[in-house]
């Protein structure tokens, strides 16, 4: 029983560190664009110089 103690405060204080750090991601926008985030993975970067990466 008094391993409860000591788990119960833990639990707690994990639970509250968790939440702290979904609310600071929420308000700094990481969750702003996850659509563009997920289709810009497709395309390639333009390569330096404007010229295709594909073509020498």
């Amino acid at each position: 029983m008094n391993i409860v103690l000591i788990l119960l405060p833990a639990a707690l204080f994990l639970g509250a560190c968790g939440l702290a750090a979904f609310l600071w991601a929420l308000r700094s926008g990481q969750f702003d664009d996850p659509e563009g985030d997920a289709s810009r993975i497709l395309f390639d970067d333009p390569a330096p110089g404007g010229r295709d990466s594909t073509r020498r």
